[in-house]
C-alpha cells in the first residue's frame, strides 16, 4: 500500500482531492485567528529583531565617526602645527641670515650719508675775501706819487704782488675743491651698493610679510580644526583621501623599482649562496635578494627618521643632535655599502649572461661572436651597474610616502568603515520592512486559501444584518437615554 493510496478516500483521486481540500480548508478556517496572530508575531519578532540588530549598527557607526572625527582632526592638527612650526623656523632663519646686520648697516649708512653731506657742502663753499691789509696796500698805491719814481715803483711792486698772490689763492682753493670733488666722485659706488643692499633688504622684509601671510592663512586653518568645525573635518577627509591615493600610487612606483632591483641582483645571488638550495620552500638566493632590498628600505626610513623629514618612530625623533647625526652617518654609510655591493652584482649578472650566451653559441657550434659586440657590451654593463648603485639611494624616499599611506590609511578605513556600517544598517531595515509587509501578504495568502468557508462566513453575516436591519425598523426608533437628552 503506497503513500498515495493512504490519503485516497475515494476510489476517484480529484474527489480524493476535493475532500482533502475542503476538510483542509474547514480546518484551517476554524484555525483562522491562532495562525494570523502567529503569523503577526512571528514577522513582528524578525522586524524587531532586524530593527534593533540596524539600531545598534547605526550606534557603532556614530561611535565609529566620532572616533574617525577625531583621529582626522588630531592628524590635521599634527600636521598644521608641522607647517606652522616649518614656517617659523624659515622666517627666523633668514631673520638671521639676511636682518642681523640690519642696524649696524643702517648705522653705517647714516654715518657715510652725513660724510657725503659734509663733504658736499665743504665743496660748495665761496672762495674767502682777501685779507683787511691788502685794502690798505690799495689804498697806498692808489697815493699819487707827485713826481717821484721811487715811492711810485715800490707801490706798484705791492699792488702786482697782491694780485699775484689773490690769484695763486684762487688756483689752490680751485685745486682742492676738485680734489674734494675728486673723492665724491670716488664714494659714489660705494653709495651705489649701499642703495643695492637697502634694495635686497627691502626684498627680505617682503619676502618675510609674504611668509607671515602665509603663516596667517596655516593659522585660520588650525583654529578651524581647533574649533572642531565641520568645514575642517571636510576638508581633512578630502585630503586624506587625495593623499591617499597619491601615496599608494607612488608606492606601487616604488615596488616596482624594487623588483627590478631584485631581477638584477637574485640571479648573481644564486651563484653566491647556491641555486639549489631552498629555505622554507623558497629560493635563498630570491630570499637573500629580497632580504637585501628590505635592509636597504629599513636604512632608508631610519636615514629619514634621522633627518626629521619623516616621524614615524618617534625614538629616532628624540634622541639628542649628536646621536642622531651619528645615526645619519651609519646609516648612510650602510646604505652606501649595499648600493656598491648591488653594483658589483649586476656587474656580475652581465658576466654571467654573456657567458651563458657564448656557452649556447658553442653548443649549437656556431662561432664566437664576441668581436661584433664586443664594443656595445660595455653599455649594458655601465646602464646595471648604475641602475643597482642608484636604485638604492631612490628606495630611500619611499619613507615619505609610506609615513603619508599610514597616516590617511587611518582615516580612509574609518570613513569605509563608517560606510559600510551605513550600508548594513540600511539594508537590515529594508529587510525588516520586506518581513513585516511579507507577513500581510501570508495572512491574505492564508485566507485565499480558505476563501469559501470566509465567503460562506460574509454570506451569513450579511443576512442576519439585514434581518436585524428590517426589525430595527419595525420595532421603531430606540428611546433617547438621558445623555443624549441633555446633549
Amino acid at each position: 500500500m503506497g503513500f498515495s493510496d493512504m490519503f485516497m478516500v475515494v476510489p476517484n483521486a480529484a474527489a480524493s482531492v476535493a475532500i482533502w481540500f475542503v476538510v483542509l480548508a474547514v480546518v484551517l478556517y476554524f484555525a483562522r485567528q491562532p495562525a494570523h496572530q502567529s503569523i503577526r508575531s512571528f514577522v513582528r519578532i524578525l522586524h524587531n529583531a532586524l530593527r534593533l540588530a540596524a539600531s545598534s549598527i547605526m550606534s557603532a557607526e556614530q561611535m565609529l565617526q566620532a572616533r574617525n572625527r577625531e583621529v582626522l582632526l588630531a592628524a590635521g592638527r599634527e600636521a598644521a602645527e608641522r607647517m606652522i612650526e616649518r614656517e617659523f623656523e624659515r622666517v627666523e632663519a633668514m631673520v638671521h641670515k639676511d636682518l642681523a646686520e640690519y642696524p649696524a648697516l643702517q648705522r653705517q649708512v647714516s654715518e657715510e650719508i652725513t660724510r657725503i653731506a659734509e663733504d658736499y657742502e665743504k665743496s660748495t663753499n665761496v672762495p674767502p675775501d682777501p685779507p683787511g691789509w691788502s685794502k690798505a696796500v690799495e689804498a697806498v698805491a692808489g697815493i699819487p706819487v707827485k713826481g717821484d719814481p721811487m715811492v711810485g715803483q715800490i707801490l706798484q711792486d705791492i699792488h702786482t704782488s697782491l694780485v699775484k698772490a689773490q690769484a695763486k689763492a684762487i688756483e689752490e682753493y680751485r685745486k682742492s675743491s676738485l680734489m674734494r670733488h675728486a673723492v665724491l666722485k670716488r664714494i659714489m659706488p660705494y653709495w651705489q651698493n649701499v642703495q643695492q643692499v637697502l634694495t635686497s633688504v627691502d626684498k627680505n622684509i617682503t619676502s618675510v610679510v609674504e611668509r607671515s601671510k602665509a603663516i596667517g592663512r596655516y593659522m585660520d586653518e588650525y583654529e578651524e580644526i581647533l574649533k572642531k568645525s565641520d568645514k575642517a573635518v571636510r576638508v581633512l577627509s578630502a585630503s586624506a583621501l587625495s593623499q591617499f591615493f597619491v601615496s599608494a600610487l607612488v608606492l606601487c612606483v616604488a615596488i616596482g623599482g624594487a623588483m627590478i632591483n631584485f631581477t638584477l641582483i637574485a640571479r648573481p645571488m644564486a651563484e653566491m649562496v647556491g641555486g639549489q638550495s631552498l629555505i622554507m620552500g623558497y629560493r635563498t638566493s630570491e630570499i637573500a635578494a629580497l632580504v637585501i632590498i628590505l635592509v636597504e628600505v629599513s636604512m632608508g626610513l631610519f636615514l629619514m627618521e634621522s633627518l626629521r623629514i619623516t616621524r614615524l618612530f618617534p625614538v629616532i625623533g628624540a634622541l639628542n643632535d649628536k646621536l642622531r647625526v651619528r645615526m645619519i652617518w651609519i646609516t648612510f654609510s650602510i646604505l652606501l655599502i649595499l648600493a656598491s655591493v648591488e653594483a658589483g652584482l649586476a656587474f656580475m649578472r652581465e658576466i654571467l649572461l654573456q657567458d651563458e650566451l657564448a656557452t649556447s653559441a658553442l653548443l649549437r657550434g656556431e662561432g664566437m661572436p664576441a668581436h661584433d659586440t664586443a664594443n656595445f657590451v660595455w653599455i649594458t654593463t655601465a646602464a646595471q651597474m648604475g641602475m643597482g648603485f642608484i636604485l638604492p639611494f631612490a628606495l630611500v624616499f619611499v619613507a615619505i610616502p609610506l609615513e603619508t599611506f599610514v597616516h590617511s590609511l587611518r582615516a580612509v578605513l574609518g570613513m569605509s568603515g563608517v560606510g559600510v556600517l551605513r550600508g548594513l544598517a540600511m539594508a537590515l531595515r529594508f529587510l525588516g520592512n520586506v518581513f513585516r509587509y511579507t507577513g500581510g501578504l501570508l495572512v491574505n495568502l492564508y485566507d485565499l486559501f480558505i476563501f469559501a468557508p470566509l465567503w460562506i462566513e460574509g454570506a451569513l453575516k450579511g443576512g442576519s444584518r439585514e434581518r436585524h436591519d428590517r426589525d430595527g425598523e419595525a420595532e421603531g426608533p430606540e428611546p433617547m437615554t438621558i445623555r443624549e437628552v441633555s446633549a
